[in-house]
């Protein structure tokens, strides 16, 4: 009797190695992230999408604030239209960094999503600092 793992087979490793290289162009890690930004140089701008007063409270260091909701183009004004993009909000219960992203690509700018959030950014065993917007 087949397991709920093996009840639907595994797609052919075509199928499998197309998808899981094109997620890398969706998404980034928190320790990708963590790396880019210890390096002093990040080639993106990191945005929490959470609320001022989440963000406030604890935010991956070198974050700028912009809640999702608040997502426009006047916003973005200052950022040359190549600016990539990368978006985070509380983590993997949270849509709020998807929407986000949702946002940055209708308004034409590339983005990625940093999986896992708060939740993943702690997991990985990385400070957050506290503050107003930075």
């Amino acid at each position: 009797m087949a397991s709920a793992v093996s009840a639907v087979p595994a797609a052919p490793s075509e199928q499998a190695l197309a998808h899981f290289a094109a997620s890398f162009t969706f998404e980034t890690d928190c320790a990708d992230v963590h790396a880019a930004c210890a390096s002093g140089q990040p080639d993106f701008v990191l945005l929490d999408v959470r609320s001022p007063a989440l963000f406030a409270d604890g935010h991956v260091p070198g974050a700028r604030n912009l809640p999702q909701g608040k997502i426009v183009e006047a916003k973005l004004s200052d950022y040359p239209l190549d600016t990539l993009f990368v978006v985070y909000c509380a983590g993997p219960h949270c849509n709020g960094a998807h929407r986000a992203a949702e946002r940055l690509a209708r308004l034409g700018r590339p983005v990625k999503l940093m999986i896992g959030g708060i939740t993943g950014w702690l997991d990985e065993g990385f400070d957050l600092v506290s503050g107003e917007s930075a």
